[in-house]
């Protein structure tokens, strides 16, 4: 009975982080197709006021919401991945051996 339980707990553990998983790219996909549609309306606004479109489209207050909202989304996929997003202990191995495996077909 107990190592049912605790296989359950670990089904409803892996379901939540699951979910967390999907709701970060949920909110990652909306992050770039709204940024892409407001960044769009805000060059057009500009060339509207005419600038010329190498004006508008380097202009730095059209791209300001990517900044903000990347700051969440940095917090989000933090709290989502935990804090070895990018360079994990798992990743560290797999590069150890790569490297290993070089060094032995070169010897061969």
């Amino acid at each position: 009975m107990e190592n049912e339980f605790t296989k359950e707990q670990q089904y409803l553990l892996a379901r939540k982080r699951v979910k967390k998983i999907s709701k970060f790219y949920k909110h990652l996909v909306i992050y770039i197709v709204v940024n892409i549609f407001l960044t769009a309306i805000f060059i057009s606004g500009d060339i509207n006021d005419r600038d010329t479109f190498m004006e508008a489209f380097t202009n730095y207050h059209n791209y300001v919401i990517w900044f903000y909202w990347g700051i969440g989304i940095t917090f989000q996929a933090l709290n989502t991945f935990g804090m070895n997003l990018f360079v994990s202990k798992d990743w560290e191995k797999k590069k150890i051996n790569e490297y290993m495996d070089e060094q032995n077909n070169r010897r061969i």
